[in-house]
């Protein structure tokens, strides 16, 4: 039973028991009524008492008036502990409501509780600061081996001009590499880490004061990416160059082994700072300051500048990079300059291509043998295409094929004209893993490679590849 049902259960049993004074004796209307609670009884015993005894001599002693005196003075008795029930139930009724807001807070809050708020006289605890987490680490790996065969035999067991798969007639491991990353949110980070031939040949030109250990690091950079710049990405380290249609890991290109563009025309890597924005929806802009081609530490106090710019839409993109500064040792008379542009079809996802073209040139003064200089300026440009068709999720077919000048011998050491035609057959063994098999010829316009133990003899060079290649990570 309710505390309010028992107040009214207790005022109308008081009500009904004063009608019944008037049928009793002065005596017996002094006595409390049994219905009545017993500190009920009491206290308006005790008042009515107190009330007759004060106003005796003022009453007449008949029991008529004595009877009427005493209803009046239970009516305002009652009255008077209605209005204190009351009172009372309502303190009750708002004490419980506080006490049920703290166990809810400290349980499950209904949806509709507000918070309560804190005492005026306290002070304000003060806010905790926000924790800073870099999140998520995304790691990849990738295992890189092969077979080659070079029909020429050559002693050096070298297949020249080659990028990465360069040792001949023998089982070879291209690179070994693992990645961690994390996608800026507004920071990030790469690092790329490895060890094999690919690795040896992208620092062969590294000064060699350089710390040995940078020999094992394809890419390290902080990239930052805030929110309120409205895309724009700034790098911060060693990456690899933006120049070139291929890439330096196996899986990310379509042929196994690397095209002469991408040999002898462009740069692996650069460090400095990397930026890139977009404009519009189609359009994205980058500005490089770098040390210069290939090298963590500079080889002059000159720096690079690198201007970039992609064009994409659904079926095309098209991409433009520039390279200039003085690459020079240990001197900044004279710019390197390489202009790069690639277009990447994409008409659907069995049939795709590429054409690459570069061209470049470095300015140096030569020694005139009489104590003067002499202007040079050495050229090379090529141009590249393939054709990537993808007839079923298992299987990929690829040529390519070139031609690429070196008409200083800047890149190559020979002044000559190279021609080269790859076939590449990929399958897809498991999600993860696949093997490609590849034949390439290439051929000069001078005798350039070698034959057995006789250097420069040939101008030609056919090998067969057999390539194997597995890679892990969150995207595959």
């Amino acid at each position: 039973m309710s505390l309010r049902s028992m107040c009214c259960s207790i005022l109308l049993g008081s009500l009904l028991a004063v009608p019944a004074l008037g049928q009793s004796s002065s005596t017996s209307a002094e006595q409390p009524a049994n219905s009545t609670p017993q500190g009920t009884q009491a206290s308006v015993s005790a008042s009515a008492s107190a009330f007759q005894q004060e106003n005796t001599a003022k009453v007449p002693s008949t029991g008529i008036e004595i009877v009427r005196t005493m209803e009046d003075i239970r009516e305002r008795i009652l009255l008077d502990k209605i209005d204190q029930l009351e009172k009372r139930l309502s303190e009750l009724e708002a004490r419980g409501a506080s006490s049920a807001a703290p166990a809810a807070a400290g349980g499950q809050a209904p949806a509709s509780t507000a918070p309560a708020a804190a005492p005026p006289t306290q002070d304000p605890a003060p806010a905790s600061s926000p924790t800073w987490s870099v999140g998520p680490v995304d790691f990849s790996g990738l295992v890189d081996g092969y077979y080659s065969f070079n029909a020429n035999h050559p002693a050096s067991q070298f297949n020249q001009l080659y990028n990465f798969d360069v040792k001949a007639n023998q089982f070879s491991l291209n690179m070994a590499k693992l990645s961690m990353s994390h996608t800026a949110d507004p920071v990030g980070f790469q690092v790329d880490l490895g060890f094999g031939r690919a690795f040896d040949i992208i620092h062969a030109g590294e000064l060699s004061t350089a710390p040995s250990f940078l020999r094992n690091v394809e890419q390290a950079y902080i990239t930052l990416k805030p929110a309120q710049l409205k895309g724009l990405q700034i790098d911060v380290g060693q990456f690899v160059t933006s120049a070139g249609a291929e890439v330096i890991e196996t899986h990310s290109n379509w042929n196994y082994s690397r095209s002469l563009l991408f040999a002898w025309a462009i740069p692996y890597y650069h460090f400095g700072l990397r930026t890139s924005f977009p404009v519009g929806k189609h359009f994205t802009g980058g500005v490089q300051v770098v040390n210069g081609w290939n090298n963590t530490e500079d080889n002059n106090s000159g720096k690079t500048v690198g201007l970039t710019g992609t064009f994409t839409t659904t079926k095309f993109a098209w991409t433009n990079t520039y390279y200039g500064g003085p690459e020079n040792t240990g001197t900044n008379t004279g710019w390197r300059q390489l202009y790069d542009t690639v277009l990447l079809l994409t008409p659907n996802s069995r049939v795709n291509a590429y054409f690459n073209f570069d061209y470049g040139q470095n300015r140096q003064n030569l020694s005139d043998g009489l104590g003067g200089f002499t202007p040079f300026v050495a050229k090379w440009y090529g141009v590249a295409g393939a054709l990537h068709f993808q007839p079923t999720s298992k299987w990929a077919f690829t040529p390519r094929v070139e031609w690429f000048k070196d008409s200083d011998g800047f890149s190559t050491g020979t002044a000559q004209d190279l021609k080269e035609f790859t076939l590449t057959g990929e399958y897809k063994m498991l999600e993860g893993f696949f093997t490609r098999f590849e034949y390439r010829r290439d051929w000069s316009n001078v005798p350039f490679f070698d034959q057995n133990s006789n250097p420069a003899s040939k101008k030609n060079q056919d090998t067969l590849a057999l390539g194997f290649v597995a890679f892990f990570g969150p995207k595959r």
